[in-house]
């Protein structure tokens, strides 16, 4: 049977992979694409959908809002470059969730889902398991930079942004908060030190009760940070 998909992301790019990669799959009937959810709240009162390929952190309206908005929504698979949004997709009973950039055979996974309803539910996410990858793709400049954990040094917040610090490319800007990026980072191998720092664990050198350093820089550490820093630098084998 077709199932009739609306595609959904406010990033031209997204919508072109999305739309790649559904033309392989004879089954899936694209009906629209568009950039925001207003857009999309109009398609869906003139087209039978089956399925919503949804971004999650778009402009006015996010995906997950909008999807809490409708009374009768169709089937949705989200997409986002995001981790710490699987969650929400999860407490949605969303069919899957997947992140970007997003391969053709996690793609695939997913509509088998829609086809196989019977299928294993989609699990919870886990911080320990969706952080084993080497890497993450972050948005800077609507572009998605992948980001080698293993060159990361340091995090600095700037509000609504952070600047990561890496051992060669120059400081990258990305729009989101401290607190939304240290859920995607593996806890074993970085720590928060103060409301502004995020610090790779293997690249401290050494530390006092009031600074970290790292290489030539040297970070403070924040007056409730400093217990849980202090503790866990103590069980450290410092270079």
């Amino acid at each position: 049977m077709p199932l009739t998909c609306l595609l959904v992301d406010d990033e031209p790019p997204a919508l072109e992979v999305l739309e790649s990669h559904a033309a392989q799959v004879s089954q899936l009937v694209i009906v629209g694409k568009c950039e925001n959810a207003l857009d999309a709240f109009r398609i869906l009162q003139t087209q039978s959908v089956d399925l919503l390929f949804l971004d999650i952190q778009m402009p006015t309206l996010l995906g997950t809002d909008f999807l809490r908005s409708l009374r009768r929504p169709p089937k949705v698979i989200f997409t986002t470059a995001y981790r710490e949004y699987a969650l929400d997709g999860f407490e949605l009973n969303a069919v899957d969730y997947l992140l970007k950039p997003i391969a053709l055979d996690r793609f695939l996974r997913a509509v088998d889902k829609v086809m196989h309803p019977d299928a294993s539910p989609l699990p919870a996410p886990n911080r320990s398991v969706a952080n084993q990858e080497e890497f993450l793709y972050l948005r800077a400049d609507r572009r998605m930079v992948r980001v080698q954990l293993a060159d990361l040094v340091y995090v600095e917040s700037m509000k609504d942004y952070v600047r990561l610090y890496t051992v060669a490319d120059p400081p990258l800007l990305i729009k989101r908060t401290i607190s939304s990026l240290e859920t995607l980072l593996p806890e074993n191998r970085f720590l928060r030190i103060h409301r502004s720092f995020l610090v790779a664990l293997d690249k401290i050198s050494a530390f006092t009760a009031a600074h970290v350093f790292l290489s030539h820089q040297e970070l403070p550490i924040g007056r409730l940070y400093c217990p849980h820093v202090l503790r866990t630098l103590a069980g450290l084998r410092l270079a």
